[in-house]
């Protein structure tokens, strides 16, 4: 009978052994693996029966390969044992090296337990190392990375139990040798080495596959990106964020491009702060960059300007990768130009244009606090108060103890110049307007007040206002006047309203009265208008004598 001892058997064990290994290595995915690892226990190791049994992530062992017997596949392939048995199994026995034998003396125990197995009847051995139908024998697999320090290589010594490989029924029919022994421990630890190749195979593979979608859709998304940047409606802009260039345009829209009247080539040496109206410059500067929000105007390339609002969002390149300003245009233009036109009707005629009673009383308002200049300044050091001191009684126009108020002031004795400047109110009242208006009609008493609004608008100042209080009265505010300047600035509109008007084919006349009074800190809006009003009174009794009419 042959024997292991004799050199030419284990020389051939060895090429075989050589073979099965080899073959681990060509396995081309972790299941074709897993068959080539019981495979070559049967086809090199000479053992009838091999079963694979691996460890899933839950810890617990599946039979993913079996080898030798048709029948024995079909009934534990795929069915699941527990990791606390297959401990039990890898605590009994014989320790050979990392091999644990465990004889049916002792297995007979394991017959019912819930560990997948494959078993035969047959007699009781004839001599000492003759195989036992029950006879078990199991080859662990731990991951690559050093030698067990545990007796016997149990579970728990330190390496990562991959999975465990069973032999039954030597074609020998004895127990192995040494060599034998030897031969299926280096076989498990090479079987081990190609599972954890395979999984990293596997692995990689799934990554790539993952990695390809990924890359796959961040082009679709960039596509998308670019599609709906370049051929959104309204403009797009992308402008660098931080550094020297900061706010410096990087992409527009082609909407963005036909908005402003310029190429993209030439929008990409501009920021939002080169094209933004001058006046508008703090709205930008105060949006925030990070979600910010503002209505202002950018300059066309005609030299007019456009409403626009402007929506920034912030996005990054990459994770950690520089950050841009994403920043959505819309053309406001006909929604300022409507707001601006009932902002106008709100506090302007409707007839003639000017500013209406409410307008008027606003803007004399904003010039007048409660405190007159003649009043005793409290006693506080005169760099933190304004011009008259703390203004905690401060009225409209006064902006709180640190508003520098520049008092409105008259001339000491009204009629009377004395070289003070101040802010002069004249009332204008209509003289023979009536009659027209009885005579004519309104249509005609229409055209006459639009026409008597542009003589005053063109007989006073920039900056000066007209305002029209209701009838035929109207209010003329005219700032840094003396007296003199005053009463001259009454005769030339007087003799402005004067001459004939034509309405129809028709010229009427209408004559004017003018009473000026002064805004003065410490008087009220109504105070003042009514010292003008009654001053207008005075010159109109004071000229009833003189015959006005009109015709």
């Amino acid at each position: 009978m042959e024997t292991e001892s004799e050199p030419y058997v284990r020389l051939a064990t060895l090429r075989q052994l050589h073979q099965v290994v080899a073959d681990l290595n060509t396995a081309r995915s972790l299941a074709d693996t897993l068959q080539t690892v019981a495979d070559g226990i049967v086809a090199g190791l000479n053992y009838e029966l091999a079963c694979v049994n691996l460890v899933r992530p839950d810890g617990d062992l599946v039979v993913a390969a079996f080898a030798g017997s048709t029948a024995a596949e079909a009934l534990i392939t795929g069915r699941v044992g527990p990791r606390a048995s297959w401990e039990r199994r890898l605590s009994m026995g014989v320790a050979w090296g990392d091999l644990r034998f465990i004889p049916h003396t002792e297995g007979w125990v394991l017959i019912e337990d819930d560990v997948p197995q494959w078993h035969t009847e047959g007699p009781a051995p004839r001599f000492e190392d003759e195989w036992h139908p029950h006879d078990r024998l199991y080859a662990p697999m731990y991951s690559p990375g050093g030698r067990s320090t545990h007796p016997g290589g149990a579970p728990g010594s330190g390496r990562e139990l991959l999975g465990v490989i069973s032999v039954d029924r030597p074609r020998n029919g004895r127990h192995p040798g040494p060599w034998g022994q030897e031969a299926l421990q280096m076989y498990a630890s090479q079987s081990a080495i190609a599972i954890s190749n395979a999984r990293l195979r596997a692995n990689m593979q799934r990554a790539l596959v993952r990695l390809e979608r990924e890359q796959q859709a961040l082009r679709a998304s960039e596509e998308s990106f670019r599609q709906a940047f370049e051929y959104a409606p309204s403009g797009m802009a992308i402008a660098e964020m931080g550094g020297d260039q900061h706010g410096r345009l990087l992409r527009t829209n082609d909407a963005l491009c036909r908005l402003l009247g310029r190429p993209a080539s030439v929008m990409r040496r501009y920021s939002f702060a080169d094209l933004v109206h001058p006046e508008d410059i703090g709205t930008l500067l105060r949006t925030s960059a990070e979600g910010g929000r503002a209505e202002l105007r950018l300059g066309r390339r005609d030299g007019t300007y456009v409403w626009v609002s402007l929506r920034n969002s912030v996005v990054a390149d990459t994770a950690d990768g520089p950050r841009f300003l994403l920043t959505h245009v819309e053309d406001i233009e006909e929604r300022k130009r409507h707001e601006l036109q009932l902002a106008h009707r709100a506090s302007h005629d409707a007839l003639t244009g000017l500013p209406n009673s409410a307008e008027l009383r606003s803007r004399l308002s904003a010039r007048l606090c409660e405190r007159p200049h003649a009043a005793p300044e409290p006693e506080f050091d005169a760099p933190y108060g304004h011009e008259h001191g703390f203004g905690f009684d401060a009225g409209p126009g006064a902006g709180g103890p640190y508003d520098h108020h520049v008092h409105s002031v008259a001339p000491a004795g009204g009629d009377i110049d004395d070289g003070t400047k101040g802010l002069a109110v004249l009332f204008c009242d209509l003289d023979g307007f009536k009659s027209i208006n009885d005579r004519f009609g309104h249509h005609t008493g229409d055209a006459v007040l639009i026409e008597v609004a542009r003589r005053l608008t063109t007989g006073v100042r920039d900056g000066d206002t007209v305002a029209r209080l209701g009838g035929d009265e109207f209010v003329v505010l005219a700032d840094g006047l003396g007296a003199a300047d005053a009463a001259d600035l009454a005769v030339r509109l007087r003799n402005a309203i004067i001459p004939p008007i034509r309405v129809d084919g028709r010229a009427v006349r209408v004559g004017a009265s003018f009473g000026i009074g002064w805004a003065e800190c410490g008087m009220t809006v109504e105070e003042v208008l009514n010292s003008a009003d009654q001053r207008m009174y005075i010159e109109k009794r004071s000229r009833a004598k003189v015959h006005r009419r009109a015709g």
